[in-house]
């Protein structure tokens, strides 16, 4: 819920320029070769058939780059089936080299004026590889026949130790200018070696893919004798989500539950599905690294970023995450077999290892004030089966917290950070063998006693330690890279800091050999998505691709498929209905505000209007009709007045969860007292007083006179910025009684945060719908009867709060709340057709 402010030429003309031994033929150059010198309950309740969209999905399209040939270039003159042929095409910014192999042989594209071809004839047929050293010698890692572990092998030990720390680096949020490339960024790729970038604008697809092939262009261009070619790999956070700032209404990617929504399906072909499309749209984009899933297990109702998870269940998140990995990782052959990795296939980084969802409180671990992950159900087992389900993924992502038992208690190692700790990431390498990429999340080596200019610092145990010695600690521990950090210095120190610790036998691995273990990693990921052999995009084929109908439909069968009914009173909601029957209808929407909450980046922008959205609302009814509102002149509203409802048919009410606040909001303390206050999942105020609230906090600094700092909010209020939703509910359904007419109130939920206490509001509701991140559009189509309901709980909406508060942070253990009609609100529950339980 929203409120409403809120060319070719054929080989033969190429300039020869080597003879090669064996069977390896002339080496060629479109241009001078100086510029190419560079079971549980989940078991019991999983029934539910796959989803069936009778989508055919599109393969290869990504790289084919078919759609922008140069007039006057007719495709294969000069060559026959036997042999490749070239193709110049541009996208208004950069001229791209497209070259044909015959056969099953790879599609190879690079910037005009970059690299030579070498040829390698295999009985009658003649191949092409990109010459990327200028050495005139088919190397191993130019080889795009051989693996991917075996071309990382080749070339990992060619690359300078300036190079491998440049690929340590994982870039800060980047956008896409527009005009260029930025000064900034073509520093940091140059000077700082960096090739790993997060793209964190938005789906406008021509600014992204002509900068996305700029920026490959460009670091072509630094390839050199002494620094081997590296193509930039792009990366995103999750994109897709309907109801998130990033899926467009239109332009812009399919749009798809979020993660909850996913699991509210109980489905995981349609996740696997959805990763499939979205690969697709990612690598259109010129994405190729996918900074998710998050398969933190959600066992704690109050946790802020619940609805990126696959919820509280085991069994449901750990299918969930393998179904995600695969379908993001999979590229298929045109009769729809899966190859595995390829030219599709978008690495995964599963997050946030061992498991960040149980944060002291539900605090969140962004900032200081959830930096204690608690875990006094001694419950670790079931947070790290997701990730372990979930092991092929390419890369991994490390969770913030200092994470303590349930005495508090280092639960792993030291009290550090995750990254920190060579014990958890010891799980994985060593009990697990994963030999994927490992990265820290953003800004673990910032802030702290030696940084404290940084924005965002989250050094959790290492505070004292200066920048360079953080990344030193983290390298020894076995990760690989560095979460926003754009700056090379700190990793060359640590270079050093290895070096001078080997050489005084500390450690018994040399520093090259340690930064070639992560540069093989690192690029391991890189060849097997293909990007050394195709990193361009087609502006066309993007255009045409990311977002189309199919995908679109595919996605928004998700959302109805994941939105749930908990309440369906005498049949509010119909069976079957029928869109004409809806048109004469006259609907009234209440309004609502929310204040927010103060953040790092400042306060949250006071929004204020319908509760649903009327836009989408008018193209079912015939008429919608909303509040009076009274307005100061800041635009903050002084008093609603409903308006008479003796003409309405229908109310619908949309609720947001109860808002504590943001992942950078440091909810939970107060920033100029320093006092502690409860997370609530109701509206109204909520004193934490009773006898299950904790009064000493299993988390806490030590102080400087060596006690320990109690972080308990025993006897404090909550703060929830929205209260005015259940004002809305409240004054809706005041205004059903003024009418003197039974008219159906149905409440339309949508939890992007913690989950709620529906005693609020359940009992004068005459259905109620949760959705997870779907569009309202997607609601109305479920609660209005034209699409069937089919999604279940994948969490518990609670009894009460002091049932929370006797719920352990790593154990999904809270009371389920109990409808007025007898319905227990537990994972797995929701009504299908005719308001009957799915079974």
């Amino acid at each position: 819920m929203r409120l409403g402010s809120s060319q070719q030429c054929g080989h033969a003309g190429f300039t020869p320029l080597a003879e090669a031994a064996g069977t390896r033929g002339v080496s060629c150059s479109l241009a001078s070769p100086t510029s190419a010198t560079r079971q549980r309950r989940y078991g019991e309740l999983m029934k539910k058939s796959a989803i069936t969209t009778g989508l055919v999905l599109t393969t290869g399209l990504a790289v084919v780059l078919s759609g922008c040939t140069n007039a006057g270039n007719d495709k294969n003159a000069g060559a026959d089936e036997n042999t490749y042929s070239t193709e110049e095409v541009n996208d208004g910014t950069t001229d791209i080299v497209v070259i044909t192999n015959p056969g099953d042989g790879k599609t190879l594209t690079m910037a005009k004026d970059s690299f030579g071809i070498i040829e390698e004839t295999d009985g009658d047929t003649t191949l092409a590889f990109k010459d990327m050293n200028g050495n005139g010698e088919l190397d191993a890692w130019e080889d795009w026949r051989l693996t991917p572990e075996e071309r990382a092998a080749d070339l990992a030990p060619q690359l300078s130790a300036d190079q491998v720390s440049g690929l340590m680096l994982f870039s800060s949020h980047e956008r896409a200018p527009g005009d260029g490339l930025t000064e900034a960024q073509e520093e940091y790729l140059s000077d700082s070696h960096l090739r790993n970038v997060l793209y964190a604008g938005g789906n406008e697809i021509e600014p992204v893919v002509v900068w996305t092939n700029e920026m490959q262009a460009f670091v072509e261009s630094l390839a050199a004798d002494d620094a081997p070619y590296i193509p930039v790999n792009f990366s995103s956070d999750p994109r897709h989500d309907a109801a998130d700032s990033y899926a467009g209404a239109s332009d812009g990617v399919s749009q798809w539950p979020a993660s909850l929504g996913m699991a509210a399906t109980f489905d995981a072909d349609t996740v696997r599905k959805f990763g499939e499309i979205a690969a697709q749209e990612y690598r259109a984009l010129g994405l190729a690294n996918a900074l998710s899933p998050q398969i933190d297990l959600a066992t704690d109702p109050r946790w802020l970023r619940l609805s990126s998870t696959f919820g509280e269940d085991v069994d449901l998140a750990s299918d969930m995450a393998a179904a995600y990995v695969e379908g993001f990782q999979s590229t298929f052959d045109e009769n729809g077999e899966n190859l595995g990795w390829g030219a599709d296939s978008v690495t995964t980084v599963i997050k946030h290892f061992p498991g960040d969802g149980v944060g002291e409180g539900g605090r969140e671990s962004h900032t200081d004030v959830g930096k204690y992950g608690v875990l006094p159900g001694g419950n670790i087992d079931d947070h790290l089966a997701p990730f372990l389900a979930a092991l092929d993924s390419g890369g991994l992502m490390m969770s913030y917290s200092i994470l303590l038992d349930g005495e508090g208690e280092p639960a792993f190692g030291e009290a550090m950070g995750s990254a920190y700790d060579d014990v958890r990431v010891g799980i994985l390498r060593e009990d697990h063998d994963y030999d994927g990429v490992i990265v820290t999340d953003w800004g673990v080596t910032s802030g702290g006693e030696t940084d404290p200019d940084a924005l965002i610092g989250t050094s959790w145990g290492a505070d004292e330690l200066t920048v360079a010695e953080r990344h030193f600690e983290i390298l020894k521990a076995g990760v690989d890279q560095f979460g926003g950090n754009n700056d090379i210095v700190p990793v060359q120190e640590a270079y050093e800091l290895w070096e001078a610790d080997y050489a005084a036998d500390e450690l018994s691995q040399t520093a090259e050999d340690r930064w070639a273990e992560s540069g093989r990693r690192i690029l391991t990921n890189l060849f097997g998505v293909g990007l050394y052999d195709s990193a361009y995009q087609d502006l066309d084929n993007a255009e045409a691709l990311v977002g189309n109908d199919d995908f679109r439909a595919a996605g928004l069968e998700a959302q109805h498929d994941s939105v749930v009914v908990l309440k369906n009173t005498d049949g509010t909601i119909p069976e079957n209905a029928e869109a004409e029957d809806l048109q004469d209808m006259t609907v009234y929407i209440p309004r609502s505000f929310d204040t927010g909450h103060e953040g790092l980046f400042g306060p949250d922008p006071y929004s204020e209007g319908e509760t649903i959205d009327v836009e989408a609302a008018e193209h079912y009814f015939g008429e919608v009709i909303t509040d009076e509102a009274e307005l100061n002149d800041d635009d903050e509203v002084i008093s609603y007045t409903a308006p008479d409802l003796s003409d309405v048919d229908l109310v619908l009410v949309g609720m947001d969860n109860p808002n504590n606040g943001g992942t950078f909001s440091a909810a939970g303390q107060d920033d100029e007292t320093g006092e502690f206050y409860p997370f609530s999942l109701q509206y109204r105020p909520y004193t934490a007083d009773g006898d299950n609230v904790r009064k000493t906090s299993i988390g806490g600094d030590t102080l400087e006179d060596g006690s320990k700092e109690n972080r308990s909010y025993f006897g404090n209020t909550s703060r929830i910025s929205n209260e005015a939703d259940l004002d809305a509910f409240e004054r809706a359904v005041a205004a059903v009684e003024d009418s003197g007419k039974d008219i159906p109130v149905i409440t339309i939920l949508s939890l992007s945060g913690g989950a709620v206490i529906p005693t609020e509001f359940e009992e004068d509701s005459d259905a109620i719908a949760v959705g997870f991140g779907v569009s309202d559009a997607a609601f109305l189509d479920v609660v209005l009867g034209l699409n069937e309901s089919a999604g279940r709980l994948p969490i518990t909406l609670p009894k009460d709060m002091d049932s929370v508060e006797g719920s352990l942070e790593d154990v999904a253990d809270t009371t389920p709340y109990v409808d007025s009609e007898g319905n227990s609100y537990e994972f797995g529950f929701g009504l299908g057709a005719g308001g009957q339980p799915i079974e």
